[in-house]
């Protein structure tokens, strides 16, 4: 089976990469920077220029590909609109792939959606997910909560440089999960019959709120964190600013979606149909506690060569005969 990855060297995209390499797929990564992708083709994947928002690009990037995997979306930092990446190139690549007549369509949403749709990106989520239910490819729809590597930046980092960590006076459970332990579900679930035309959740262990994170970081690294609280107020007065100016419409729109965590949102959904179906259990998915504590373990472990260094530096320094 033939894949093309979109979004294949963001934070999801590269772990499906390597593991639909592992489980000897060919696979193709749609990519707009040769450079920036080259560790794709190191792995053994085909690069194939191709980018969103140059509608002419997608129809030769699907040219024998049985399957699609999307893992891609916007970013606040995007010259385009949300509408242009998340809205109508993905229009343009599900007609696209109705016309290579593509076996399996496989695209990345948000749980509860339905609850969410007056917050715009939601609603963008919403409205493909209603165009491949209607296009008559053979599809799943995977929700996802959140990344474990999503972390790093938002709590471990901080506390590691002794930064602030902002968060709001949200009281919402988040099911994080490993990357890693998605890209195994996901191409797990190309070779399954059952797992055509569902909507189905991923979602880790155990529901986790900002604060349990925040005292688990504490836990592990040994250091005390600096949290600084922002109302959720304060969060919408900065979209309803930004939204003034045209450079910044992006970063708005992403503002917005903090408001989901206002709401009490939780992420805790059940996944027995799919570990039955792939015959794991729940234990064989990776719980944040692991993670971070090889996260933290690696930093410090570096942190100590590095002052050892600089030890035996000023050592050899202090030894030399003028």
């Amino acid at each position: 089976m033939a894949l093309l990855v979109i979004g294949s060297t963001g934070t999801l995209g590269r772990q499906v990469v390597r593991k639909a390499l592992n489980e000897g797929f060919q696979v193709k990564c749609f990519v707009r920077n040769f450079r920036k992708a080259a560790f794709l083709k190191e792995w053994g994947a085909e690069l194939v220029y191709g980018d969103l928002i140059l509608p002419e690009t997608i129809p030769v990037a699907l040219i024998n590909v049985t399957a699609l995997i999307d893992c891609s979306t916007g970013r606040a930092d995007d010259a385009s609109s949300l509408e242009a990446i998340d809205l109508k190139s993905k229009y343009i690549l599900i007609e696209s792939a109705i016309k290579a007549k593509i076996k399996r369509f496989i695209f990345f949403s948000i749980l509860d959606s339905l609850l969410y749709m007056d917050i715009k990106l939601v609603m963008l989520k919403i409205m493909i997910e209603s165009r491949i239910r209607k296009s008559g490819l053979d599809f799943t729809i995977f929700c996802i909560p959140g990344f474990f590597q999503g972390l790093i930046p938002q709590y471990a980092l901080p506390i590691l440089d002794q930064k602030s960590i902002w968060i709001t006076s949200e009281s919402s459970f988040i099911s994080y999960i490993s990357t890693q332990d998605v890209a195994n579900i996901v191409i797990k679930s190309l070779s399954i019959s059952q797992f055509k035309n569902k909507y189905l959740p991923i979602t880790g262990n155990k529901p986790w709120k900002s604060l349990d994170i925040i005292n688990l970081c504490q836990q592990i690294s040994g250091r005390r964190a600096k949290k600084s609280q922002v109302p959720v107020i304060i969060l919408s007065l900065l979209q309803s600013f930004v939204q003034c100016f045209q450079w910044s419409i992006n970063i708005a729109d992403r503002l917005a979606f903090s408001e989901i965590l206002s709401r009490d949102y939780n992420s805790d959904a059940d996944m027995k149909e799919i570990l039955y179906i792939l015959k794991l259990n729940k234990n064989q998915i990776e719980p944040l506690e692991f993670y971070l504590q090889e996260y933290f373990e690696r930093v410090m472990k570096k942190i100590r060569e590095v002052n050892y260094q600089v030890l035996s530096n000023n050592k050899n320094i202090n030894e030399i005969d003028f």
